[in-house]
């Protein structure tokens, strides 16, 4: 099974203040963290989409050193994450397609892998679960691919996903990090 996995990264992060995907995180670039993530988890491939001027990104993320992993460029990214998610989708092909927003370095290898996992044993759509809340990454059948691009960009991937009920399969998991973003300073205190 070869899975892809698309990184929206595209954001401004004004409630951050800026640079948000550069701030470290245990020593390493917030988005490194995310990417390493992914590829200890088993993801074979990682498409970061990014702004068009994201040169600074590109060129301080260690992981775009890293054959499997490639920027893409949503070329207007005030249209919204559902946006980049559409501009990766265009260029991810695989068994399992992985969504994981950039700003999300919590989640843990070991559940990466275990989404992985259960996706190989029931393609469907595996979403991790912490205390009954739905989370992030989520691994798609590469079926919803063309409707997740064909989709008006306003819409959210909750808004796909919860067209398909019969397909989603949740996995209860300890792991905090599904549900933990960063979107201010504050959200990388612990």
């Amino acid at each position: 099974m070869r899975s892809v996995a698309v990184v929206p990264a595209a954001g401004s992060a004004e409630r951050f203040g800026g640079r948000k995907l550069l701030t470290p995180v245990d020593g390493e670039p917030l988005l490194d963290r995310t990417i390493s993530t992914l590829l200890n988890g088993g993801v074979d491939q990682i498409v970061v989409v990014v702004a068009p001027d994201a040169d600074e990104l590109t060129r301080d993320v260690n992981a775009f050193s890293d054959a499997r992993v490639w920027p893409v460029v949503n070329p207007d990214p005030s249209r919204g994450m559902f946006s980049s998610l559409q501009a990766g989708m265009a260029e991810a092909e695989g068994d399992a397609l992985v969504v994981l927003p950039a700003d999300m370095p919590f989640v843990q290898s070991g559940t990466v892998a275990i989404l992985l996992d259960v996706f190989s044993s029931s393609p469907a759509i595996v979403s991790p679960r912490y205390k009954g809340k739905r989370g992030h990454p989520v691994v798609l059948p590469p079926a919803l691919r063309d409707e997740i691009r064909a989709a008006d960009p306003r819409v959210t991937l909750h808004d796909v996903l919860k067209r398909h009920p019969d397909l989603r399969v949740d996995v209860d998991v300890t792991d905090h990090g599904v549900i933990r973003d960063v979107d201010r300073p504050a959200d990388l205190d612990a």
